[in-house]
């Protein structure tokens, strides 16, 4: 696109040209020389100015699309930033809730555990000398009936302590066994959850592929057309000195 500057300048090489021409046919050939050194001053000066003026455009123009390409790159960072920072804290609501409901659950299966505690079922021989010593108190034999209790509540004491035992061991047991599945649905939750923190890193991979590759298409398409402009200058400039 013609500037001011280049229609004035064009305009007064012409004016010089002319003057040449005229002297030429005046025969003042010492203004003529003049004239034309003149001319090819300014041609000289005009093609290195054009020349520079070019340059500076296209380094502007360069700089500009390296300034646009920082400029989309730091709004896709903080973008895709915001939006990992956004799953992650979601993930981490996601875990709290289900510990808090796995606490829930534990305290309602450890109430249930005891609540359906049946009594102690004691043994044949406890049994037997029970009734052997209901039997003695009923015959007022005393004496033995005592020695019979006596015997019985040892055993009886030992067999309920026994039973105890057994019981909370297998309390421990289920307890044991229902965290461990709770344990396992929560390793569940967060493979599914790295699973999606993977996902999004592999579209943020691809979408920052993308935005390179389309950087690169507008940077390789703009040197194409400044290598262009830049032969088609040299031509002119070239065409220039032939016809002189």
């Amino acid at each position: 696109m013609e500037t001011a500057e280049d229609s004035a300048v064009a305009d007064f090489l012409q004016i010089l040209e002319e003057h040449r021409k005229n002297c030429e046919r005046q025969g003042k050939y010492v203004e003529a020389e003049i004239a034309k050194n003149r001319l090819e001053e300014l041609k000289l000066h005009e093609e290195n100015r054009r020349k520079e003026a070019m340059r500076s455009r296209q380094l502007a123009e360069r700089l500009g699309v390296e300034e646009a390409h920082m400029l989309e790159y730091q709004q896709f960072n903080m973008d895709w930033d915001r939006k990992m920072g956004d799953y992650e804290l979601r993930a981490s609501e996601i875990v709290e809730t289900m510990r808090d409901r796995h606490k829930s659950e534990l305290k309602d299966f450890q109430q249930n555990l005891l609540q359906k505690q049946q009594r102690p079922k004691f043994s044949r021989e406890l049994l037997n000398l029970r009734r052997i010593q209901e039997h003695l108190a009923k015959q007022k034999d005393y004496t033995e009936a005592h020695k019979i209790k006596l015997k019985c509540d040892a055993l009886e004491a030992w067999e309920l302590e026994k039973w105890k035992n057994q019981k909370q061991q297998e309390m421990f047991q289920r307890e044991a066994k229902f965290k461990h599945q709770k344990q396992q649905e929560l390793i569940a939750l967060q493979k599914r959850l790295q699973s999606g923190r993977e996902e999004m890193k592999k579209q943020r991979e691809l979408d920052l592929e993308r935005l390179l590759q389309r950087y690169r298409n507008v940077k390789n398409e703009l040197e194409a057309q400044q290598n262009l402009e830049r032969i088609r200058m040299e031509r002119m400039t070239q065409g220039a000195m032939g016809a002189a």
